[in-house]
């Protein structure tokens, strides 16, 4: 890897920790601002509301953004314009079918608010249709610090717009109009990251045919993505009272924050890096995917470990007692979230290395999990039970990851046993400290469903 290549990761990893960790204090704040202008109920509605449109988002995902980032026609104006052009038919097609789904939707969980929701909020496809691809092209050089800017810009604008509404209105449509306008101000700054670079309607046959023969299995591995990590919100939002269900998902806010973390890293710099040196031998790749990945898992196992070990501390608090169920649900979810991260700090090689059928595959057998574990968990332990088969939810998706890396001779066993001791040694520290300084053992057990 070349020095200035090593040094634009360097500063894009810089970028995109202090980017996140901005966001989601943003994120931290308005939320605790929001839950007191707001009763829980309005969460869990907005949390089914962008559930289905996450889902249709997944669903057509044709893989315009890695198809466009591992192309060798990458600095071709007519193969960007074709892929903007794809992007913007997407986005069209995707607001139909947020307007089709809206009825069937608020009939299955009885909320008539949803038939409303839907409709607007899928605005926000046509505003990511027309996004510029300058943030391809910033992507595939890891020059990162106006993705970054154009980001933390375009939230900072939202949340301000959702309290002011919020104290004003004190209903839902705060949290809708606010997730519109985020959407629509990074469509708006992602037009000026680069000088020079405006798209234009254009469809070139070769362009089409190599970004959706790529994007074939992005969008097969998308679409099971979204079955399997979405699944807790489709079945627990019928499962659970509409309350309970806004209060888990506060927990997952919290949960999912090294997840997002690992995400982040993941699309913005892993993948990108890895597409730069997939050419090298197998045993070099290999040896620089690990390298590197080292960095990045073994502080995410401290900070899982953190949140397991102190996660009802976090809820009590920063919530009111309205939300304090939280306190059991977010250190099993962040257990969970471990198998997570072990994944998607090494699944992207096979993006890279062109076998994008192997994510696919374990996200199938996550779906087919969820579906049939969560059901029956809830029917023999309760809420309890639901949200423990949640917290197990990607052990199968790692065990096909593991099968595919043997296959493709990229083997990471050792660093995730040493990873993994790490977490639980932490996280043994953890308890001894709790028991020490008179809590409860296990975080959160007080607050168990009986």
């Amino acid at each position: 890897m070349s020095q200035n290549l090593k040094k634009r990761a360097t500063s894009a990893t810089v970028f995109v920790l202090a980017g996140y960790g901005l966001s989601q204090l943003l994120r931290l704040a308005g939320n605790l601002v929001l839950t007191r202008l707001l009763v829980p109920e309005y969460f869990g509605i907005m949390a089914i509301a962008q559930v289905f449109l996450f889902a249709l988002g997944l669903f057509s995902d044709i893989g315009l953004a890695p198809g466009v980032i591992r192309s060798k026609r990458i600095g071709d104006p007519v193969f960007l314009n074709t892929a903007w052009t794809l992007q913007v038919i997407r986005g069209f097609v995707l607001w139909g079918l947020a307007l089709a789904i809206a009825f069937p939707v608020a009939q299955f969980y009885n909320n008539p608010i949803l038939l409303k929701i839907l409709p607007v909020i899928g605005l926000a496809f046509l505003f990511t249709g027309f996004s510029s691809t300058s943030i391809f092209t910033l992507n595939k050089d890891v020059r990162l610090g106006k993705i970054t800017a154009m980001e933390l810009t375009s939230q900072f604008i939202g949340l301000v717009v959702m309290i002011v509404l919020a104290y004003l209105y004190r209903n839902v449509w705060a949290l809708v109009t606010g997730s519109l306008v985020i959407c629509m101000a990074k469509m708006i700054l992602s037009h000026f990251l680069e000088s020079g670079n405006r798209p234009s309607f254009c469809l070139e046959g070769k362009a089409v045919h190599e970004l959706i023969s790529f994007g074939k299995w992005i969008f097969v591995s998308t679409a099971m993505m979204f079955l399997a990590t979405q699944s807790d919100r489709l079945l627990l939002g019928k499962f659970f009272p509409l309350t309970l269900f806004g209060v888990y998902n506060i927990a997952v806010i919290f949960a999912e924050f090294p997840k997002q973390v690992m995400s982040q890293l993941s699309g913005k710099i892993i993948f990108p890096l890895m597409v730069q040196v997939s050419e090298l031998p197998r045993h070099e790749f290999r040896g620089l995917i690990l390298e590197k990945r080292k960095l990045f898992l073994f502080p995410a196992a401290l900070l899982i470990a953190v949140f397991a070990g102190f996660g009802d501390l976090f809820i009590e608090m920063l919530y009111d007692a309205r939300y304090h169920q939280a306190g059991w649900i977010l250190p099993l979810l962040s257990v969970g979230m471990w198998p997570f991260l072990l994944n998607a700090s090494i699944d992207r090689c096979f993006y890279a290395v062109g076998e994008p059928k192997i994510p696919a595959v374990g996200n199938f057998f996550k779906f087919v999990y969820m579906v049939t574990c969560v059901p029956l968990f809830f029917h023999f332990a309760g809420v309890f039970g639901a949200v423990l088969a949640v917290a197990l939810n990607d052990l199968p998706v790692y065990i096909v990851i593991c099968y595919g890396l043997v296959q493709e001779k990229l083997t990471c066993f050792r660093q995730d046993l040493l990873a993994t001791l790490l977490l639980v040694v932490c996280l043994g520290v953890f308890i001894i400290f709790r028991i020490m300084i008179g809590m409860e053992a296990v975080p959160g057990s007080a607050l168990f469903p009986a």
